[in-house]
């Protein structure tokens, strides 16, 4: 097996279904003419500058991995028009949402992709990226399906290639067995420095979060929610 085949397997299935219920035609119709173009095509190289992506000046460049409803990207897309921001989200109907909050607030600094965010992580050249937010990504709670969570040795890998020195990458999840899992793998990596000061700060929302709906969810169920930032060194 090719070392490329080893990371593919690695990484496999770590997101669920595709698509839910039917699209309305509104929905349809964005998918079919906004989506490509918005749409990050890896057919052709990855740029030396992403900045070239966007068709508005940018001077960070954010990456959000499955964005789900899009609640908090479309809120740092319009709190930080500077930063251009990269969306990934394989869902069909959150992509849908997600386009329909584009047109809603005309955002011009905001990229996507529909598919594994491992084929775009790849693709991107290093040291490109300022900062990668992972929020509550699918917890694959049952143990025998811990192998497809996102993090792993082989995605930290990813995103250290990929994050400028200094970078940072955000995760936040309402599991304890995930934040830990996190934390874990993290401080296993060695690429990656923990920015806590003290025993509570990680409990504190990232500064103006708007929430989203999981974590909306997760606090009617009772369950907290941990927010970690990690340096790249």
């Amino acid at each position: 097996m090719s070392e490329s085949e080893r990371r593919q397997r690695a990484t496999e299935a770590f997101f669920g279904r595709r698509k839910g219920k039917p699209l309305r035609e509104a929905q349809a119709e964005a998918m079919a003419t906004a989506l490509p173009e918005l749409k990050i095509h890896l057919k052709a190289a990855a740029p030396a500058d992403l900045a070239t992506l966007f068709p508005v000046p940018v001077t960070r460049i954010r990456l959000e991995i499955g964005f789900g409803g899009g609640e908090h990207l479309a809120h740092r897309a319009g709190e930080q028009p500077e930063t251009g921001f990269i969306g990934v989200e394989p869902f069909v109907n959150s992509m849908a949402k997600m386009l329909a909050k584009v047109e809603e607030r005309g955002l011009k600094n905001l990229r996507l992709y529909d598919d594994d965010a491992t084929q775009l992580l790849d693709w991107l050249p290093e040291a490109s990226i300022d900062q990668i937010d992972l929020l509550y990504p699918d917890p694959w709670p049952k143990k025998k399906h811990w192998k497809r969570r996102f993090v792993s040795q082989v995605n930290l890998s990813r995103f250290h290639r990929v994050l400028k020195p200094g970078g940072h990458f955000c995760f936040a999840s309402d599991i304890d067995t995930y934040v830990n899992w996190t934390l874990i793998h993290c401080r296993d990596h060695g690429g990656f420095a923990w920015t806590a000061r003290n025993a509570s700060d990680w409990l504190q929302p990232f500064p103006t979060w708007p929430g989203t709906r999981y974590e909306a969810k997760a606090r009617r169920e009772g369950r907290s929610s941990a927010y970690l930032t990690f340096r790249r060194v």
